[in-house]
């Protein structure tokens, strides 16, 4: 081993050459030249191993190092050579799997999207293959680009604002803090101030979790935090008590724990729950403060990032309101650059991740919301095409059709706007020229106190500054940028460098990945000897970073973003605010943003000597740095956030007026479920009709044995039938009139039971369809369209034995509704919802009676969904409802579990097994559902001391 020293260090010295791979697992450019030679190590390592996140690699290599003894150093190389190669052969593995993957998914899913495109070429007007061919406003639904659409009068909005993760508030965000806490929180607080500014706006809320945990300051815990204006407009005085913008903390998950994003989605239907009582209270205040006799419900509920984007989903279907969507960051474009990586394969990134949640919730956005807010061009075309439920092509057809009032079967596409961020301009500056000279310099005047935190690092602090804003992760590329300014002499001798890397007290304290960075650009400081040129302050706060843009620019200095890929970028747009011109990545949307502002240089980030070469370019050149700065200060207005907020209105005022049905007073006096205290519900799915039944009347025994038959009512919720239902009750010796509603089909069907006549000879029962709850989920039903289509695609879904083919999936008229198609199942599709969205049909797809039928409803229907409804029409509070349930459930099992109600599980022998309905799901049910928490109990059995000792449990039962 001893004669292969100089071969084992050739390999150590390319890991870390080569952006320190080994720590960060940065991507660095492929560089086959190294000081005039080939270097086959580098080569090796960045072409094989690159991209792998083993910062044990690098401790081995520090270890080794200080070894005494050649054996031990020599062991330790040894070692540390051969997990060089393993993950060298993993990588391969990891790649292989993945295409054989995608090579078996791509015919089909392009045959699906080719038949899709082929059905909307049939019939078409005239000029519809012609003059809009090339419209982006008929290719995705609008662009702020040329003149706004029309709108009508505004008066007395009320909006509300989704986001969930990070630490919210208005003043002093803690941005940096942890991965959760960054550009998208400060987007969405700066939104809301600006909308709450706009006329026509009344309130705003931004909806998202209370946090109660040690070690967070108690601001996070405020159930209602008033943000203040960004400017003197539309004050309390002027309108009332309860208009303005507001963050709203809702509690949901553990009280005492800060949850990571990935963490929250097995707590989304209990933010849900509490957002919606929120909302119809606030409504119902916002009513009678302006004098209307009717609440005011929300314009827009609007969803960003996906666990927001799903509870949007939810929300507007539960109050039958219009949805927006913005996905900031997302998941199918992350998986897709993970899985380029090949350090995981797709399961382990999934644990890691919880990708899959991700992608779905993403999905099921677009089936949901009527508009997708992007920021640039490049995010709909190359990021929202690889959604099953979005392709450019047929969302082009698709909209032409709708504009011409032609068939477009029962299709939908959500409109995909074009509206770049807005940035507070509360901070431009005016106090110098076009120049870069103080054009009034005030002696009196004291330097922000950030700028001698800065200045301090520097030997020579007049030089010009070149200054980046990012979070210490891999993908901001921060150690290309420090080896692009190491290994350049003339643009060290030019200029300094400030990184600012968020907030820090110890590197050791830090997320690995962050530590992992840090350590890297700490070691390339030290290596390439920058002590005097380089800075990097532990601390900044929020309001200081305007004063940073401000020192770069009073040194005549360059903002620089050098990502591998940028979804925005606001801080390019803060930057050219304060008159810094820009270098920036030119993967994403800097390349839009320079369109527009006309700023500064685009570059390949994975070229260190193109990063150089920008930056001495635009330093050293006077007239082009003036031009630049004078460029982004002339252009800056097109993305302030009341031209952002213009827009923004501009497409809410277009959608539909939509509202939820609530019982008035005579509606409620004659509905016996308006007068209850409680409510049980009965869902188990999961075991023989003779099982339930005794369930049913175990549970109603129950509560007449408590006397409590006046202030408890039932729901039966089921997959069934009316008619079914009435074929279980009546034989069994049971009233329909037991139960005061019956959820059939799947959710798509509420029914009120009464009778007329005397019990028990001369009477009949009667159910009385809810015929706004009819209405309430028709949104987006393809109605006889999808039928047919479905109809023909089950014609061709076959199995295969041998030579011979059998159709396995059957239409079912006899169990079908107007909201309900239903199908009879020989063994399940997994793919249905896949395809049923690639094709843009907007409907959920349940399958149900152990997997043997399947139920096509609308899109917002679901029996999670209609007992929500239910709560909301009858004011009905949601934790004092029990919903039974078995140990396994139809497709939407796992909605009914989640949530602010009890649920109690029957566990025992009588449960049938539904593996082959669940076997659908793309994802754990411990992802989605939090088992272990206090609002769900499990139960053996289904006596009633069973179901006594359980309701009383969950406080059911009067004491």
């Amino acid at each position: 081993m001893a004669g292969n020293d100089n071969w084992i260090n050739s390999y150590l010295d390319a890991i870390l050459d080569a952006g320190k791979a080994a720590i960060g697992g940065d991507r660095p450019s492929l560089l086959l030249r190294e000081r005039g030679h080939f270097s086959p190590a580098r080569y090796f390592v960045e072409e094989v191993i690159t991209g792998y996140d083993e910062t044990d690699l690098y401790k081995t290599w520090l270890r080794a190092n200080a070894m005494r003894s050649p054996q031990e150093r020599n062991t330790r190389l040894e070692n540390m050579t051969w997990r060089i190669w393993n993950l060298a052969r993993k990588k391969k593995e990891f790649e292989k799997e993945e295409a054989c993957r995608m090579l078996k998914r791509l015919p089909e899913t392009e045959k699906t999207r080719a038949d899709a495109t082929a059905d909307m070429s049939e019939d078409l007007f005239e000029g519809e293959k012609g003059e809009d061919a090339g419209d982006p406003s008929v290719a995705y639904g609008d662009s702020t680009t040329g003149s706004s659409p029309k709108t009508s009068s505004i008066d007395k909005l009320y909006i509300v604002l989704i986001s969930l993760h990070g630490l919210v508030r208005g003043e002093n965000m803690e941005l940096g803090r942890d991965s959760d806490t960054g550009g998208q929180v400060k987007y969405v607080v700066e939104l809301a101030k600006a909308l709450s500014s706009s006329p026509g706006v009344y309130r705003v809320d931004l909806l998202t979790r209370q946090i109660l945990a040690p070690n967070f300051d108690r601001s996070y815990g405020e159930p209602a935090e008033l943000l203040v204006s960004t400017s003197g407009k539309n004050s309390k005085q002027e309108r009332g008590e309860n208009s303005g913008a507001y963050i709203i903390r809702i509690p949901f998950g553990p009280k005492d724990k800060y949850l990571a994003k990935e963490q929250l989605w097995p707590f989304i239907q209990e933010f849900v729950d509490g957002a919606l009582s929120h909302i119809v209270r606030m409504s119902k205040a916002i009513g009678e403060e302006i004098g209307f006799r009717h609440p005011v419900w929300p314009a827009v509920i609007h969803g960003h990032y996906a666990s927001a984007g799903i509870a949007a989903a939810l929300l507007s279907g539960a109050l039958n309101l219009p949805m927006a969507f913005t996905g900031h960051f997302l998941g199918k474009d992350k998986l897709e650059g993970l899985l380029k990586q090949g350090r995981q394969t797709r399961e382990q990134i999934n644990m890691t991740y919880k990708i899959m949640c991700r992608i779905e919730a993403e999905e099921l956005s677009l089936d949901a919301s009527e508009i997708v807010i992007a920021s640039t061009r490049q995010e709909i075309e190359e990021q929202w095409n690889l959604y099953d439920g979005f392709e450019v092509i047929l969302a082009r057809k698709l909209r032409a059709r709708v504009k011409r009032g032609a068939n477009c079967y029962g299709r939908f596409m959500p409109r995909m706007v074009i509206i770049p961020p807005g940035v507070e301009f509360g901070h431009i500056i005016h106090d110098f020229d076009m120049d870069g000279e103080e054009e009034n310099p005030s002696p009196a005047s004291e330097d922000p106190p950030i700028w001698s935190q800065i200045m301090r690092f520097f030997t020579n602090p007049r030089k010009p500054m070149i200054l980046a804003v990012a979070r210490p992760y891999p993908e901001k590329n921060i150690t290309t940028l420090v080896k692009a300014f190491g290994e350049c002499r003339p643009l060290r001798e030019l200029a300094n460098l400030t990184l600012i890397m968020g907030n820090r007290e110890a590197i050791s304290k830090m997320h690995n990945m962050s530590a992992a960075v840090l350590t890297s650009v700490l070691t390339l400081i030290d290596e390439y000897d920058l002590y005097g040129q380089v800075a990097y302050p532990k601390h900044h706060k929020h309001s200081e970073v305007p004063d940073i843009y401000r020192l770069a620019a009073r040194t005549k200095g360059a903002f620089v973003n050098v990502a591998y890929f940028e979804q925005f970028g606001v801080t390019l747009i803060e930057a050219a605010m304060n008159g810094l011109p820009i270098i920036a990545t030119k993967n994403g949307a800097p390349v839009e943003i320079n369109q527009v502002l006309n700023n500064g240089l685009l570059v390949d980030p994975h070229d260190q000597n193109a990063i150089a070469d920008a930056l001495y370019k635009l330093l050293s050149d006077k007239q082009l740095w003036s031009r630049c700065r004078e460029n982004g200060l002339k252009n800056i207005h097109q993305f302030s956030w009341p031209e952002h907020c213009k827009n923004y209105l501009s497409r809410i005022l277009t959608l539909g007026p939509r509202s939820p049905a609530i019982g008035d007073r005579e509606e409620q006096i004659n509905t016996p479920i308006s007068r209850r205290k409680r409510i049980i519900v009965v869902s188990v799915d999961s075991v023989s009709k003779e099982d339930l039944v005794r369930i049913i009347r175990n549970a109603i025994e129950v509560i007449r044995t408590q006397n409590m038959s006046d202030s408890t009512g039932f729901v039966l919720s089921t997959s069934l039938t009316i008619s079914e239902i009435h074929s279980l009750l009546v034989p069994a010796g049971m009233l329909p009139t037991d139960f005061d509603a019956f959820i059939c089909n799947s959710g798509s069907n509420i029914y009120y039971p009464s009778y007329s006549g005397e019990i028990p000879n001369n009477y009949k029962i009667m159910f009385a369809l809810d015929q706004n709850h009819q209405s309430h989920i028709e949104y987006r039903w393809g109605g006889e369209g999808l039928r047919k289509y479905l109809v023909k695609w089950a014609t061709s879904v076959v199995e295969r034995k041998g030579r011979t083919e059998r159709q396995i999936i059957f239409e079912d008229p006899e169990h079908s509704s107007t909201y309900c198609l239903a199908f009879r199942v020989v063994n399940p599709n997994h793919e249905l919802r896949k395809l049923m969205r690639i094709q843009s049909l907007r409907c959920n797809a349940l399958y149900n009676h152990s997997a043997t039928r399947l139920s096509v409803v609308p899109i917002h229907a679901s029996r999670s969904q209609a007992l929500r409804y239910l709560c909301i029409r009858w004011g009905i509070e949601v934790p004092s409802v029990a919903v039974l349930v078995g140990e396994s459930g139809d497709s939407d099992y796992e909605e009914l579990l989640g949530g602010l109600h009890r649920t109690i599980i029957l566990k025992g022998e009588f449960n049938i097994p539904s593996n082959r309905i669940h076997t659908v799901r793309r994802y754990p049910l411990q992802d989605v559902v939090a088992l272990d928490s206090s609002n769900i109990i499990s139960v053996e059995g289904y006596s009633t001391d069973d179901l006594k000792s359980a309701l009383q449990q969950m406080g059911m039962l009067m004491q």
